[in-house]
């Protein structure tokens, strides 16, 4: 695991003091070791923090040059089939020099080429700067689990895993982009390819790159999709939840492969227990799991779930108990995420994280099981909400939806899911609660904005997701959630919080033949109807977790966040948003959601998701004009 930076172009200016800055900007990523790497002319600069994972000896040191010396790499990330790879790689005579997946990349793109990435079970972003063409080869995991942001300008491509390595140069311009803005007060978070500063970009899923540098030229293309629906209602559930549990333990036992103390994030919720049995059964030593606790919010208690779990499977168990959290903890995120994210859960994700770090290198979570397997309660409503969208007519929805946003204020129950219900999107598609509509994000900016998003683009938003006739609303809805919601909201936040204290968090649900499973193979029927979700999930746990467990409950990673409210994370939130130097929302506005708040319709995570995105711009000095 490590964090990568580069520079590439006719115009580069040799700089090895930028180099340097823009790559240990990324300490936080690779606290072992360092390096870069200049082409002889100057127009390539390559660099990396080193988080040593696989291979533990000074071979595993990157920039990495094949033993050609026609390709050097740098590389976030881990391929689980490497050896499988190495193998094959061998018997058509290519030779190794080092025990780690990074050159097992390299000797795959000198036999494959641009198709290598699809031979790679993993999750990395790297890039490939070819000697011979000139060429810089860039590409990015099936999922997104790792991060890779550029920005392509004045003839130069600069790239890195996060977004202050490129904002730490110099010599770009900060200047928020207002179409990005109107898509994070919606959904929280920044999705696609966009980012939060005007010109940046984000290497989508599933996509590579190649940059010509004598052309100075760039291309993306799509290497992996999702697959077609041929799953039908005469699959038999038996034989699925036989299937999917093959999968799933061969995705953990390649996952558990490390040379560091490894750990299992253990909620006690379905996906992380199953994880942990598939652990137990391929672990030659006792395996390790890891909850935390909130003392004094037995709501958020998750511990005896976990306990139970751990028992079953006789790990080496760890209960966390999390220290009084200050509301300054806000000012450390906001910097860390360089690009704002509304998602308070990334508090307890930090916090997690940290103390599994004193214990083990490596975290092993359950993320991707609801989105592949139907586990939100959106989908659920979804399904209910097509049903009763059929008893109003189409001509009178655009009107009651109008007057259910105008007159009914943010925070009241049920408002945005009622005017979700009303909306005249073809293919329905939500993700429950917005944080902000249109009519509301007008009254909250300061200025208006030319790039303002239509609201129906926003229902509808789907960045390379599938839609049409042939796919059901439910299966809209989790591959949209699959390709937007879990890459630019969840992993992101599983991403920066355990990259922040040098932990890599693998997430076996992720490993791409359990996702063309679920999306290719499992019918609707045995993931979620309007009354119940993750169905074969909850029936393969049956078989394999322990009789007790409640398999039933949904708690998801979650803060006590309204109390914290009302204990001095509402004062700060209002100090950062009331103070004079904050100009990007309108004071009236927000004035008014406090006074919401106060009376009782919950307004907190719209209040976090303001204070949030305001912290950010000022730890970067964000240019809003």
């Amino acid at each position: 695991m490590c964090g990568i930076v580069g520079i590439a172009g006719k115009n580069v200016r040799k700089d090895p003091d930028l180099l340097r800055r823009m790559r240990d900007s990324l300490m936080h990523r690779g606290p072992d070791d360092a390096g870069e790497w200049w082409s002889d002319d100057g127009d390539v600069a390559l660099a990396m923090r080193r988080l040593a994972i696989i291979d533990l000896t000074p071979s595993g040191h990157q920039p990495m040059m094949d033993r050609a010396r026609e390709c050097v790499i740098v590389f976030n990330g881990e391929i689980y089939n490497y050896k499988d790879l190495r193998r094959e790689l061998e018997s058509k005579g290519h030779q190794f020099s080092t025990a780690s997946d990074t050159e097992v990349i390299l000797e795959s793109y000198r036999e494959w080429k641009h198709d290598c990435a699809q031979r790679f079970n993993g999750m990395f972003a790297f890039a490939i700067f070819n000697l011979k063409t000139r060429e810089v080869f860039l590409a990015r995991d099936r999922a997104g689990e790792k991060p890779l942001f550029y920005l392509h300008q004045d003839g130069i491509l600069w790239f890195g895993s996060e977004l202050k390595s490129i904002m730490v140069s110099g010599r770009v311009r900060k200047e928020l982009d207002w179409r990005a803005l109107d898509y994070y007060l919606s959904f929280g978070y920044v999705p696609g390819d966009q980012c939060i500063l005007k010109g940046f970009a984000k290497l989508l899923p599933g996509h590579a790159m190649t940059y010509d540098i004598e052309r100075d030229n760039l291309k993306a293309w799509q290497y992996w999709r999702l697959p077609d629906t041929m799953a039908n209602d005469h699959e038999d559930e038996s034989e699925l939840s036989r299937r999917f549990e093959e999968l799933l333990e061969d995705s953990v036992r390649r996952q558990l492969v490390a040379d560091v103390p490894v750990g299992i994030m253990l909620s006690g919720g379905v996906d992380s227990s199953l994880v942990t049995a598939m652990a137990a059964r391929n672990s030659t030593a006792t395996v390790k799991t890891f909850t935390v606790t909130f003392p004094g919010f037995k709501r958020y208690n998750e511990a005896p779930y976990a306990r139970l779990v751990a028992n079953y499977f006789a790990t080496q168990h760890t209960e966390l108990e999390a220290e009084t959290v200050r509301p300054e903890i806000m000012v450390e995120l906001a910097r860390q995420y360089d690009e704002p994210i509304a998602d308070s859960s990334m508090i307890p994700t930090y916090m997690l994280s940290k103390l599994i770090r004193r214990h083990a290198t490596v975290a092993v979570g359950g993320d991707g099981g609801d989105e592949l397997f139907g586990g939100y309660l959106h989908y659920s409503m979804v399904l209910k909400s097509i049903r009763k969208q059929r008893l109003l007519p189409a001509i009178f929805r655009g009107p009651f939806q109008y007057l259910v946003q105008t007159a009914i204020p943010p925070g009241f129950p049920y408002r945005n899911r009622t005017a979700a219900v009303l909306s005249d999107c073809p293919h329905y598609v939500f993700r429950g609660d917005p944080y902000f509509d249109n009519a509301t994000i007008a009254r909250v900016l300061a200025q208006e904005s030319d790039h303002r998003v239509p609201d129906k683009e926003k229902k509808m938003f789907n960045t390379f997701g599938r839609q049409g006739i042939p796919y059901s609303a439910l299966q809209q809805a989790t591959s949209v959630d699959f390709l937007n919601y879990l890459s630019s909201d969840v992993l992101v936040k599983v991403d920066r919080a355990s990259m922040l204290v040098s932990l890599e968090v693998r997430s076996p649900f992720l490993d791409h033949r359990i996702v063309e499973f679920a999306f290719g193979q499992v019918p609707d029927r045995f993931k979620a109807t309007e009354t119940q979700r993750k169905i074969l999930l909850k029936s393969t746990a049956k078989r394999i977790l322990p009789k007790g467990l409640d398999l039933e409950r949904k708690q998801g990673f979650s803060i006590p966040l309204g109390d914290w409210y009302e204990k001095g994370w509402g004062q700060f939130m209002k100090e950062v948003l009331y103070d004079d130097a904050q100009s990007l929302f309108d004071k009236k506005a927000i004035r008014r959601l406090v006074f919401l708040q106060q009376k009782g319709i919950f307004n907190y995570q719209r209040l976090y998701a303001l204070t949030m995105l305001e912290l950010w711009r000022r730890e970067y000095n964000v240019s809003i004009h």
